[in-house]
Parts: structure tokens; sequence; C-alpha cells
């Protein structure tokens, strides 16, 4: 599998890494009959499964239910042979953050298994605690310890993104990112090659929506029903499904970038493994892509979707 140095962390990261939030707790699209979270003989599956394709980074959070344990007793005895990223809340609401902060990665290390996170990111919607001094303390802290070796921002939206690229504290941003959602694309990617700041892309496939699992959405989200199938047809035209459209899209531009794929299934990452494998698409269908869009913006963040 292709690699691509991750910014500042000189990591050499598989263009395809694994989320890991379906393997902890329900999330996600599910069509009619399908499970929304993994069970454990399933994700044991996928974990060795996705080392064994070349996918050597694995992104989790402690919010994710149980994924963390998940991956430490199944991976474990495989710890040397991929990069290790989680998250931590900020906790915005308590007066000691810098302390609980140290105490949920401790906690992701017991529940990982593990001496040391590769990356800890901090999982805020804002730029507010980005800069605050008691997390900048308590990031520092865990470096000094050796318990974490690079610092990250998990975001939503621009602003987030840039100010986090911008203050020069973080070696990693991850971001949403899809063939539907390209606002990254004006100011936050080419801010992360200036600063030589990794992306981990997330929400490449928009919770599903740009699967076969769209055509379930409810009646408020049209719109993106119909972008879907906008760009389903501009697959088609080509030979191509939509999934393969999708992350052949985020993973042609030029960026030191990994895409992750949330997979349910083995065979789920070993279909995206496959499409990095087939290269960028032609620019004449890149161009189509683009001129699909979604006029209300926040149909992007699924976040927001509710109930209409």
């Amino acid at each position: 599998m292709e690699r691509r140095r991750l910014g500042r962390t000189n990591f050499p990261a598989s263009v395809i890494s694994l989320g890991t939030v379906e393997i902890g707790m329900p999330y996600g699209l599910a069509a009619e009959g399908e499970q929304r979270q993994v069970g454990e003989a399933e994700a044991a599956r996928l974990l060795h499964g996705a080392l064994d394709l070349g996918i050597n980074v694995i992104d989790t959070a402690r919010v994710y239910g149980e994924s963390e344990a998940i991956i430490g007793r199944t991976l474990a005895a495989r710890r040397g042979e991929y990069f290790l990223a989680t998250k931590t809340p900020v906790f915005e609401d308590a007066a000691d953050r810098g302390s609980r902060v140290i105490a949920s990665l401790e906690e992701s290390l017991r529940q990982l298994r593990t001496d040391v996170v590769d990356l800890l990111q901090l999982h805020t919607s804002g730029t507010a605690w980005l800069g605050a001094a008691e997390l900048a303390d308590a990031l520092d802290e865990l470096r000094r310890r050796a318990l974490i070796r690079f610092t990250g921002a998990s975001v939503y939206g621009e602003e987030a993104a840039l100010a986090a690229i911008r203050s020069n504290r973080f070696d990693c941003v991850q971001i949403a990112w899809s063939a539907l959602d390209r606002r990254p694309e004006t100011a936050v990617l080419p801010a992360a090659r200036e600063y030589d700041v990794g992306v981990i892309v997330r929400s490449v496939l928009l919770k599903g929506v740009l699967t076969h699992r769209s055509r379930g959405l409810p009646e408020h989200l049209r719109p993106l029903k119909e972008a879907s199938a906008a760009l389903e047809g501009i697959a088609h035209s080509r030979g191509l499904e939509l999934p393969e459209l999708a992350y052949r899209y985020v993973l042609g531009q030029s960026c030191p970038l990994t895409a992750l794929v949330g997979a349910r299934s083995l065979e789920e990452a070993q279909a995206a493994a496959a499409y990095a494998g087939r290269g960028p698409l032609p620019g004449e269908i890149v161009a189509r892509i683009r001129e699909v869009t979604v006029e209300r913006e926040e149909l992007l963040h699924p976040g927001a979707w509710g109930t209409g």
C-alpha cells in the first residue's frame, strides 16, 4: 500500500487507515437488516486483517465505547506494527481539565495495553480550547513522561482546523472531508502543507451517505440523497462504485494525508485498500464531482442531521 509521510511526525503512514468507532459502539447509517456495531469476533478479524493488508495507522478515542479495550485485547502482541492514535475530551466545563486529560490518557493506555500512544488528539468542536494553557501543560507533561509521541486535534469546521494548524502546537489535525464536503480544499489543506501538519481524513463516505445506505435517508435529508445519487451516476458512467469514487477523490489530492475507513468488516477495509491502489481519478471526473453541491452546508455535518 502507498505510504505518505504524515507531516512533521515523519511517520510513513498507509494512505488508508482504520477508524474504529464501529467496533466499539453503534454508529453510522445502516441499511435494513445491517448491524450498526461490529461483534468482537468480527472486530478481531478486521483488526488483524487490516494490519495484514498493510494498514499501519489505527485511530480510536476514549468516547468510542469499547473500542480501545477491544484493540488492546486483540492487538497487544502486534503493537509494534502500527501507529496508534487516540483522542481525549477537553472537559470544557471542568476546572481541573488538565489533570482530567492526563487521567484520560492513562486510562487509554490501560485499555489499549500499551506503554505509549503515538498520537493523542484533543477531541473538540471549537477553537476556544486549542490554546488553553492547562491543556498545553497537560500535553507537555505527557510528552515529558514519554506516554505520547505526538499531539493532534480532531476538529470540526474550517475555523478550528486552521486555528489548530496555525498554532504550531499540533503535529496532526483530523478533519472531515469528502467528495461532497470539499470545504477543506480552499484553505485547510494548503495550510497543512505550509505548516507540515499531517492530515487524518474522516467521513470520506460522509457517515454512509456516499454508499448504498444513502437510499434509506429520511425525507429531511433529501438534498444529501440527491447529491449522493448524482455522484453515483458519475461513478457508474466510468464503471465505478460510489465508495471507490469517494476514496479515490480524496486520495488523489496532494497532501500529507491518511484517509480513515470506518469499516464494519474486513471486506470493507479490503475494498478501501483496493481503491487506494487504483490511483487518482481522471481530471474530467474530478471536475464533474466538483459540480455537485449541497446548498445547505449544515447538512454536511452529521451532528446537525437531527430528525427533521
